[in-house]
């Protein structure tokens, strides 16, 4: 019953037939080796074979290739073996070798976030001097303050920043728990049972059914579908919605036919540890004694999506974080931004001027001390406990005290205060919200604002993030004339047009064209006939009956807009059997015999079908690029010339082309050439070499019938987003792991590419990194300038001022990186190299890297494809590490999650269906648009508001508390306060606070408007130029400039006159320098604020209120009856400040102070020393911008023609069709008891596609 219930649902004849035939290199059992399955087991060209030599190359840097080791061993139902094997992984600790299947990837859990949370915490400077500053006031003979009152400042501060954290790891904890909760069905005994992922273990069977997740990396067994083939589908993963398949071992397909079997199931896999490499797997299985090889196209990859197949079941070979995509997530790293660095390095400079200052103070009071007691020797009862060193030592430590609040704790909660609330104005922005699918932007980080500011460098993935993976037919040329959008004719239904295959199409026509409709109807021509009948015959689609209309699904993208298009004109593709096509033509249903198959690959870039017609005429129909059809060509009339021109039309618009060709084969021809391709079908060495000879004697003398162009629709906004930022300064690379027609087209689309770069691809890297390293021993320090040097030697026509695009694969990079085969091509010079040259491998590997970053920043714009998560972090690290540049990772998909974890900034692209990214980004963002406006508006407005926040509070610090160094030469150096403890206590906390708070909130130069229409103005923040050492430097000496003047007009006031009242005491004395610092800070920041809104007035009052308020308070006359030790000011403030003489002493110091900033703005205004806002104002003027335009019009340097040719689909699916794997029976199936459960279809099924 098992048995007739497998051959109901799988076709014995076509497994038959596959067994019969003879496989390439075999040796042996035809089912020993991963090529023995017809072409069902060839590679994705670029990717499976030459991506495993890459990784395999990985980590040898002389070209030796270091094979993976095999000794990964995985049997199945024995979970007792995988559990005896232990590890080491720290000192003399072991863990379990093979990984259960939970996953997390929270940072803490309820032991460890206390501890790990304060050592991390530690890590900034200040944290570790403010912990110093309290035990010094824990010693009562220096303490200035109780220690607990600094001890709770610090301690808000700490439980702040742990809250936020603490947070974000909520989150964390709350995404393990949903994904290690998924149901799944894993075999326990001999049936399955429903449990969670995270109880899966390696070596178990798992049964998985259609739109269901993959939980870990396993070996597909069999499937519901013919031949067990399984679709799946990487969204998830990459971002790819179209669909691949996998195809499971004949022998399991065959055998494992119930649940009993496959309880009793005992194959053992033995394959290479667990490692990074995506798109490679080699291993194979043992099962009653016979050995199967096994491949990357046999494994179910954790998180891909199964697709289109109703039951299949895998064995678990990689659970957890040993799976392959979990290996490419990286770590979470603390990210630190450019002025957290700087700032930690400013707190150990502060720190050790303040020690150097102190020591000068107390070496000073050791001295005043002597001498004021061998002066006043009738005072030696008072000093005879204490010697003047005694006395130094004691003055040491109460000036580091006193100067301690330089670095006010205050600051650094005022800045987790400003960093939260800017993070609120980008959730809350309405031009970053997409309205389509509900979702706002999200600062899923609160602590790198700032540095969204300073992007130098972006890198982004291509697939999902710059395009949305949907391709349009948008126009054809046909026959000399041109048909499409952009023409005229477009949406306009020709007049009497009943169309009577309007019941198969499309409620809404993506592509319709008025003249083209009619001409169709007609059918008067026949060129145009059979460019629409080539359309409808010549791919690998399937097709599917759901109630009246059909669901096409398709192996790629670019083949289903095609199908759509031939199916709108009247050409609808119906039913596909083995070695049948059936279409109906205006109406007219006709089937045509398929003779064969000319498979697609990315070397003949192309594909064919020949077919017999009805009436028995061979024709062969073919597309491809046009690089390849021309050149194939019969003739070249006026026809041809004008399709040629309209391709390099197509190309300007940045569209996908596609040439069609058809023949007529006499029987004669076929005959002969039938019989030679069975010949070279059954052949055991290189039969795939024979096959190409055959494919293109077939395809020679071809006429050409026209040309298609498709457009591969990129997200809203991307082309005019990508050329602000690149007027900002920034670059953009895209990382991608497509091919790289694909990729380059979609640079031209984007304005990434332009007409006017010239384009530098891998031959010609390899010419400049070999001349770079003849001509030079060692990398000098302009690298850019003389990589520039390097292409002008090897293009002499070349201008050093050229714009230049560098587009490299990752096997390529992967060898300049690691392996040096590029440089060791001449392996004379490699040798003499390392001969000449007494350096390590890992130098020579730095020496390369830096080669290599040099000339790819040097060069406009960046591509690299066919690369693997692990290389896009490489790449984006290289960068940061040779030149120390802020660098931004933008994707949406799991392959882009080590990178975005790699970069300064990761932004994650959300509402689509893998999350992955958003779940590890610091910003998440629902349109790759929107990153101008938080780059250009939001991050330039939080570097500006946090840099002049940084000014301003330490500038108000500086010349409010500098004073009491000065008091401390007229004090004796004593380390007495000059002012009052209320004073210094409630300075930075009310007195100031409130005016800068309004800046690191609210400040703006210019509007969001403007920052867009002037994006140059971001190269402020790329450059430093708003905080940096020499701002440091000036703020510092303002301060310090501020603090002299109101010292010491108050000291010479004070000195020999007395006012009114006789105020000429010390408290006096203190509240009226203290009056003259806190104006004076007050009035700066009124000049130097740019945007004034109601808070910020608010603010300015609220401050000066509240310093008359706790100044009157803390000093009456009660309060000082009350705690004459804690309030010894009593109507201090009142006494003075109601005396016209202090005031006129006030209004001195303040005038003094407030002279130098308006002389700098008075001599900038005279001497025409304009801002850089000013420049680009006077530089818009003469120069308006050109607006954005998609159309290019310069003619490409670098190639003939720049467009890439429309297939995106991998090799192996006309295989699949001519041998019957991919199609099901039209009957209903019985099935195997207990074991697959595919429903019942009334049509054929098949490959992929999600959309219809």
């Amino acid at each position: 019953m098992a048995d007739e219930g497998r051959n109901a649902g799988f076709p014995r004849r076509c497994c038959s037939r596959a067994r019969r035939q003879p496989q390439e290199s075999c040796g042996g059992s035809p089912w020993r080796r991963r090529s023995c399955w017809g072409r069902a087991g060839v590679k994705d060209p670029g990717s499976s074979a030459s991506m495993a030599e890459q990784d395999q190359a990985s980590g040898s840097l002389h070209g030796k290739k270091q094979l993976p080791a095999f000794t990964w061993e995985v049997r199945a139902n024995d979970r007792n073996y995988h559990m005896q094997f232990k590890k080491k992984f720290a000192f003399c600790l072991t863990k379990k070798k093979y990984a259960g299947n939970a996953i997390k990837t929270a940072k803490y859990n309820i032991f460890t976030f206390l501890p790990l949370n304060l050592y991390e915490q530690f890590h900034r400077m200040a944290n570790v001097y403010f912990v110093f500053v309290i035990l010094l006031q824990t010693f009562p003979e220096i303490s200035t303050l109780p220690w607990y009152t600094l001890l709770f400042p610090l301690s808000c501060l700490l439980t702040i920043r742990g809250l936020r954290d603490l947070i974000d790891d909520i989150g964390r904890h709350q995404s393990d728990r949903n994904i290690n909760s998924r149901p799944c069905e894993i075999l326990s005994g001999k049936s399955f049972c429903w449990q969670k992922w995270r109880d899966i273990c390696v070596g178990d069977i798992v049964r998985l059914r259609k739109e269901s997740f993959v939980p870990a990396d396993m070996l597909l067994l069999c499937s519901s579908e013919p031949s067990s083939l399984c679709y799946v589908e990487t969204a998830d993963i990459d971002g790819e919605t179209n669909l691949k398949f996998r195809q499971a071992l004949l022998v399991t397909h065959q055998e494992l036919v119930s649940e009993e079997i496959m309880a009793a199931f005992d194959g053992r896999v033995t394959c290479e540890e667990p490692n990074s490499r995506m798109h490679s797997f080699t291993g194979t299985l043992e099962w009653r004694g016979e050995t199967y090889s096994l491949d990357s196209e046999k494994i179910l990859l954790r998180g891909c999506k199964i697709r289109n197949t109703d039951v299949c079941y895998g064995l678990v070979i990689y659970a957890g974080f040993d799976s392959k995509i979990m290996r490419n997530c990286g770590k979470i790293k603390r990210k630190k931004t450019k002025l957290d660095r700087m700032m930690d390095r400013l707190v150990i400079i502060i720190f050790l001027v303040l020690l150097v200052t102190s020591l000068g103070l107390a070496v000073a009071s050791g001295f005043w001390a002597r001498m004021f007691q061998e002066k006043h020797s009738y005072l030696s009862a008072l000093y005879k406990r204490t010697t003047p060193a005694q006395q130094a030592f004691f003055n040491f430590w109460g000036f580091t005290i006193l100067l301690s609040i330089i670095i006010p704790m205050s600051m650094y909660i005022t800045f987790e205060f400003i960093y939260l609330v800017n993070s609120f104005f980008i959730n809350w922005d309405l031009e970053m919200y997409y309205a389509v699918k509900d979702i706002p932007a999200k600062a899923r980080s609160t602590s790198l604002n700032d540095q969204l500011g300073q992007i130098e460098y972006i890198f982004s993935d291509k697939t999902g993030t710059l395009t949305q993976n949907v391709m349009s037919f948008k126009k054809c040329c046909i026959n000399g004339t041109i048909y499409g959008t952009g023409t005229g004719r477009e949406n306009k239904q020709p007049s009497g047009s009943g169309l009577t295959w309007s019941h198969h199409g499309e409620k809404k026509l993506d592509f319709c064209d008025a003249t083209l409709l009619e001409a169709a109807r007609r059918d008067s021509d026949p060129v145009l006939r059979e460019f629409l009948r080539l359309l409808a015959l010549c791919h690998t689609v399937m097709v599917e009956e759901k109630g009246d209309q059909l669901v096409y699904q398709a192996a790629s993208p670019d083949e289903e807009a095609l199908v759509l298009a031939a199916r709108n004109l009247g050409y609808v593709f119906l039913a596909r059997t083995q070695d049948t096509i059936t279409i109906s033509e205006l109406g007219v249903k006709r089937t045509y015999k398929v003779l064969a198959m000319l498979d697609f690959n990315s070397d003949r870039k192309r594909m064919s079908v020949l077919v017999r017609d009805p009436q028995g005429t061979i024709r062969l129909y073919t597309k491809g690029a046009d690089t390849v059809i021309l050149e194939r060509l019969q003739r070249r009339g006026p026809n041809e010339t004008f399709t040629e021109m309209a391709l390099d039309r197509f190309a300007e618009e940045t569209l996908r082309t596609l040439c069609l060709a058809s023949k007529e084969v006499s029987e004669v021809e076929y005959s002969v050439w039938s019989r030679r391709h069975r010949e070279a079908s059954i052949l055991l060495q290189d039969r795939a070499r024979e096959l190409d000879k055959l494919y293109e004697e077939m395809e020679q003398n071809l006429q050409l019938l026209g040309a298609t162009a498709i457009e591969d629709k990129l997200q809203d906004g991307v082309p005019e987003t990508i050329q602000l930022l690149k007027l900002g300064n920034i670059k953009v690379w895209v990382l991608t792991g497509d091919k790289q027609e694909t990729a380059m087209n979609i640079g031209y689309a984007c304005k990434l590419l332009t007409d006017d770069m010239e384009i530098l691809e891998e031959k010609e890297i390899s010419k400049i990194l070999r001349t770079y390293w003849v001509s030079n021993n060692h990398l000098s320090s302009s690298g850019e300038v003389l990589c520039s040097g390097c292409l002008s030697q090897q293009r002499p026509e070349a201008s050093r001022n050229k714009k230049r695009a560098l587009i490299i694969s990752g096997d390529f990079l992967d060898k300049i990186l690691h392996t040096g085969e590029v440089l060791k091509e001449k392996g004379w010079l490699w040798q003499r190299l390392a001969c000449c040259r007494a350096t390590g491998s890992q130098e020579q590997g730095s020496l390369v890297e830096k080669a290599f970053v040099d000339l790819a920043t040097s060069c406009q714009a960046v591509i690299c494809c066919r690369v693997t998560p692990k290389q896009k972090a490489l790449i984006v690290e290289l960068v940061k590490k040779h030149k120390k540049a802020i660098t931004l990772a933008i994707g949406d998909g799991a392959n882009d999650v080590n990178m975005i974890k790699t970069a300064d900034i990761g932004v994650g692209i959300s509402g689509l269906e893998g999350m992955q990214a958003v779940q590890c980004s610091d910003y998440a963002l629902a349109q790759f648009s929107y990153l101008q406006r938080l780059l250009l508006v939001h991050g330039r407005w939080a570097y500006l508001r946090i840099c002049k926040f940084l000014r301003y509070f330490f500038y108000k610090t500086f010349a409010g508390l500098m004073a009491q160094v000065w008091f401390a030469f007229h004090s004796g150096f004593t380390a007495q306060p000059l002012y009052e403890g209320w004073f210094l206590a409630l300075y930075n906390i009310f007195y100031t606070a409130y005016p800068v708070l309004s800046v690191g909130l609210l400040e703006q130069d210019v509007s969001a408007k403007k920052s867009l229409e002037f994006p140059e103005l971001y190269v402020i923040g790329q450059q430093d130029e708003l905080f940096n050492y020499r701002v440091f430097g000036i703020t510092l000496l303002h301060g310090v400039s501020t603090s002299l003047a109101s010292f010491y007009i108050a000291l010479w006031a004070f000195e020999d006159h007395v006012g009114s009242k006789v105020v000429g005491d010390y408290e006096s004395f203190a509240v009226t320098v203290a009056t003259s610092a806190l104006l004076s800070v007050l009035v700066e920041f009124i000049l130097d604020t740019k945007f004034w809104t109601a808070l910020s007035f608010l603010m300015v009052t609220a401050s000066l209120l509240l310093f008359c308020f706790f100044s009157f308070l803390t000093q009456s006359i009660d309060a000082f009856r009350i705690a004459p030790a804690i309030f010894r000011f009593p109507d201090a403030s009142w006494n003075a400040l109601t005396d016209p003489y202090v005031l006129l002493v006030v209004l001195l110091s303040l005038v003094v102070n407030t002279i130098p900033s308006l002389t700098v703005h008075l001599y900038c205004t005279i001497t025409g020393k304009t801002t850089i806002q000013q420049k680009i104002r006077l530089k818009a003027k003469r120069e308006p911008e050109p607006s954005v335009e998609l159309r290019a019009h310069v003619p490409h340097g670098s190639f003939h023609r720049r467009s890439s040719y429309a297939f995106s689909h991998q090799e192996g699916y006309a295989g699949l069709i001519t041998r019957g794997d991919s199609l099901r029976a039209r009957t209903t199936r019985r099935t195997a008891p207990g074991l697959l459960h595919p429903e019942t279809t009334p049509a054929l099924s098949s490959l992929p596609s999600p959309s219809a």
